[in-house]
């Protein structure tokens, strides 16, 4: 009989004693030089999808093995869970040997445990005290004691949820080893699962290299991921060589000593191939990483989400999406993101680590760390840079970056702006083409701006500055100093014309030549008094439009404004 996930998943679960994760290998065919477990998908490394997926299990180790580019493999370990215990595999290749190296150093721990744990027990009670010498067990046993999950370290795809089924299986069965695998088209590479007839055990997995030409024919292959009984494992470890096509040491020969012993070596058909697809190159990859992907989109719009176009969507497996969220076409979310319900994100908006509030929007925007806020607008084309915040109902605009900078509720930053170590009140406004001048050559310094103030445009914050709450600025200006609340700041110079500067400076250029038209036109058009009579005389009588204003009203019209704050704010 063959057991599939499905009818393994009603089965209670057994903690295992240990999960070890096979991450040694080189990886040569990614052709990278990054260590192949250290390429992601889906906003974790392969390795760290896999590690993930072994602690949900909650076994009492999880050991990581590792060789090649060791010390960048074993700290992204402990930056996954700083409790692995990483574990060197030495100079022998091979699965068989990379587990053994695991077993041995389980061992040795568990019995620094158990010894440790009679120092302190002898303290209390010396009849604990066994004598080894004299025929007794030994007071330290085996080692480890209990199931043992292995896996490959680069199957992302593979959750916790599967291992739980498998484990289950291996316990209801009482099996010595459980195999996880799965049916594929094309199986060349694979080791497959040869079955005893009748009983549909394990007799064997062959590798391909080793497999004769009717064992290629079978599509049921090894997925890499085993259930052992540790005493199983450990006597069959024992017993390996590396006879076969590659030289290596082969953790599949475990299965023939098990059924040896007698021990019954059972497997787990799963139905889907992909959960147990294993990374070798950039292909397989890309290919992962886009059913990762569709897998993880499916999810949330089964959950409430819209996803208006799931081919150039990305959401990372870490983000978190509320119920009525609307994904548009080409966002990407990354990372511990979070969208609160209500809110829309994109089109071409790509966030890492940022809160998003309810309701809001974010349009055309690239952002990291950030929080936006309830109801807050931001974008098109913006960027929050690390540290930015911004209040319910605020607005980032068109082509502002921000960059550690708290800004207000109902505060505004429209357009074409820098806004960096700063903080803004609420319900302000800032004037577009607005800098917070934040860097001195070798310090960083802060911009504070109250509540219920508006900035011209074209304003330079040289900070530290501070501009109080309900306080005006005046288009153009560079304030340096501290505006008082309630005070106008205007920090620019008084405008002077200087006449006929082109044509005495640039004398023949086109500018000087438009110049001298205009205003030899406006020469033209000036009549005296009595012709000014006469051309009204003629007007009056014959209907036609005055095309001369009168002089007093063109002396009007060309005085302009003096108020400072004329057009000293943008909304």
């Amino acid at each position: 009989m063959v057991s599939t996930l499905r009818q393994a998943q009603d089965n209670a679960t057994v903690r295992p004693a240990a999960v070890v994760v096979l991450a040694a290998g080189q990886g040569t065919r990614m052709r990278s030089a990054t260590p192949k477990m250290l390429h992601g998908i889906g906003g974790r490394t392969l390795l760290g999808h896999v590690m993930t997926a072994a602690r949900e299990l909650e076994p009492l180790s999880v050991a990581v093995v590792v060789r090649h580019e060791r010390e960048l493999v074993a700290a992204a370990a402990l930056e996954v869970d700083p409790d692995v215990f990483v574990v060197d595999q030495d100079d022998i290749p091979g699965t068989g040997r990379a587990v053994q190296c695991a077993l041995d150093a389980l061992d040795a721990r568990a019995h620094a445990g158990r010894a440790a744990q009679l120092v302190h027990d002898d303290a209390v009670d010396d009849e604990l005290h066994v004598d080894h010498a004299n025929g007794g067990d030994h007071p330290l046993g085996d080692g480890l004691d209990g199931a043992v999950v292995v896996l490959a370290g680069d199957i992302p795809l593979l959750d916790g949820a599967t291992l739980g089924q498998l484990l289950a299986a291996h316990h209801a069965d009482g099996n010595a080893v459980t195999i996880l695998t799965t049916e594929v088209a094309d199986a060349t590479g694979y080791g497959r699962i040869v079955r005893e007839d009748g009983t549909g055990d394990v007799l064997a997995i062959v590798e391909h290299k080793d497999a004769t030409p009717a064992q290629r024919e079978i599509r049921e292959i090894n997925s890499s991921v085993f259930v052992f009984d540790a005493a199983v494992l450990r006597r069959g470890l024992a017993g390996l060589g590396r006879d076969n096509a590659q030289g290596e040491v082969y953790l599949t020969d475990v299965v023939a000593s098990a059924r040896a012993e007698g021990g019954a070596v059972r497997a787990v058909l799963s139905d889907d191939p992909m959960l147990v697809e294993g990374v070798n190159d950039r292909v397989a990859l890309a290919t992962l990483g886009a059913e990762l992907n569709r897998r993880v989109l499916l999810e949330w719009m089964q959950a409430g989400v819209t996803v208006v176009d799931p081919a150039t969507t990305w959401v990372d497996v870490d983000v978190e999406l509320a119920e009525d969220v609307t994904l548009l076409p080409g966002t990407q979310l990354h990372g511990a993101t979070q969208v609160s319900s209500g809110a829309t994100i994109g089109p071409d908006t790509t966030l890492t680590d940022v809160e998003v509030g309810p309701g809001a929007t974010v349009v055309r925007t690239h952002g990291s760390l950030s929080v936006i806020g309830a109801d807050a607008s931001v974008g098109p084309f913006a960027y929050l840079r690390p540290g930015t915040e911004l209040g319910t109902k605020g607005k980032i605009g068109t082509f502002v970056e921000t960059k550690n900078a708290q800004i207000g509720e109902g505060s505004k930053v429209p357009h074409l702006s820098y806004v960096g170590d700063a903080t803004i009140g609420e319900h302000t406004n800032i004037g577009a083409a607005s800098v917070t001048v934040n860097y001195d050559g070798q310090k960083k310094h802060r911009t504070v701006i109250g509540s219920f103030a508006k900035t011209g445009a074209d304003n330079m914050f040289v900070a530290p500055v501070t501009v109080g709450d309900g306080a005006y600025t005046a288009a153009g200006s560079i304030i340096v100093k501290d505006v008082p609340a309630g005070a106008l700041g205007v920090a620019r110079a008084q405008q002077r014309n200087i006449e006929d500067w082109v044509e005495r400076r640039w004398p023949g250029t086109p500018a000087a030549e438009a110049a001298e038209r205009s205003r030899a036109e406006a020469s033209a058009g000036r009549l005296g008094a009595q012709a000014q009579q006469q051309l009204a005389a003629h007007n009056a009588l014959t209907g036609a439009i005055p095309v001369v204003p009168p002089a007093d009203q063109a002396s009007t019209d060309s005085a302009g404004s003096s108020d400072p704050t004329e057009g000293s704010t943008q909304r």
